[in-house]
């Protein structure tokens, strides 16, 4: 290739990662026009650091992964964490699925039936999630409700490791529960935005987000029946712009492979944008007494 060629060849590639770099900031730039379409406080039991290994130490930039999970009718410690992984909600059902687009009409009776409800392709949808509100409430009713239940049995067999364990573990998913897990869940699903808004109208509480649901099935009281499960969120890694990283590289230097969340450490203002892609607007260090992030107004 001659040097003309190259000098070519070299300004289309200059030309193009200018493109790009254009477009990125456009689109950036359209997302953030106008007021959030929704500004929540979280809390690093939301937003978590990553992992500080040796690999995303030495690593320049810095993601918050966003932490959310399902609600489950499940009352038994099994059930409850399982759902954190399951991500299949209750109110994702068969109605629900045909709503987003899902051809549900042969139904679920047959086996045949529900595989070809199930060779579906996952569809896109907005998700909407709820910060510390009645499906929060409930997950935590139900740990205590487990762990009473755990403490009868163990007191009813003193001496029975096995139940004394059990006891344990239920208590010690409660505190879990309290204190370090994340108090998001994913409560709802559509097509558009305006009619979500319009039935979660507070923009502090309740977030908007673009993600993926594919088909599923599901086995109650030996009844089989269509459902869906949410397969993921567009955006869960949430870039932290440089001038908010003094608050958490301070905390990444600290010497442990997984931070202790009992007490978090840090809130963060995560702000949603007209093309329901997030940001994140502030992080403030926490005082280990400060109560903790939620709901601090109301916006409609």
């Amino acid at each position: 290739m001659n040097l003309p060629s190259q000098r070519r060849w070299l300004l289309v590639g200059l030309s193009l990662i200018v493109l790009t770099n254009a477009v990125v900031l456009s689109a950036a730039a359209l997302n953030r026009a106008g007021e959030p379409e929704s500004s929540v406080l979280l809390s690093e039991r939301e937003l978590a650091l990553p992992y500080a290994t040796a690999s995303r130490r030495s690593n320049s930039g810095l993601a918050l992964h966003l932490e959310w999970r399902v609600a489950t009718d499940g009352d038994t410690m099994r059930n409850l964490a399982y759902a954190r992984y399951e991500r299949q909600p209750d109110w994702l059902d068969e109605t629900r699925m045909a709503g987003l687009g899902f051809d549900t009409r042969k139904g679920a009776a047959t086996p045949e039936a529900r595989q070809a409800f199930l060779r579906q392709l996952s569809r896109p949808a907005l998700i909407v999630f709820e910060l510390a509100g009645p499906a929060w409430q409930r997950a935590l009713q139900q740990a205590r409700e487990n762990a009473s239940r755990h403490a009868a049995a163990a007191a009813a067999n003193r001496g029975n490791r096995e139940f004394a364990e059990k006891a344990k573990a239920a208590r010690d998913f409660v505190v879990q529960e309290e204190a370090e897990s994340t108090r998001l869940f994913a409560i709802d699903a559509g097509s558009d935005t305006a009619t979500l808004r319009e039935r979660y109208p507070q923009r502090d509480r309740f977030l908007i987000l673009r993600g993926t649901v594919r088909p599923a099935e599901r086995l109650r009281n030996g009844q089989w029946a269509l459902a869906g499960q949410l397969s993921a969120i567009a955006i869960q890694e949430i870039h932290v712009p440089y001038a908010q990283r003094g608050v958490l590289d301070a905390l990444r230097s600290e010497p442990q492979e997984k931070p202790d969340r009992s007490v978090p450490r840090y809130e963060v203002q995560l702000a949603v944008g007209q093309r329901l892609e997030p940001w994140i607007e502030r992080v403030a260090l926490l005082p280990s007494d400060a109560p903790r992030a939620g709901p601090s107004r109301s916006s409609n």
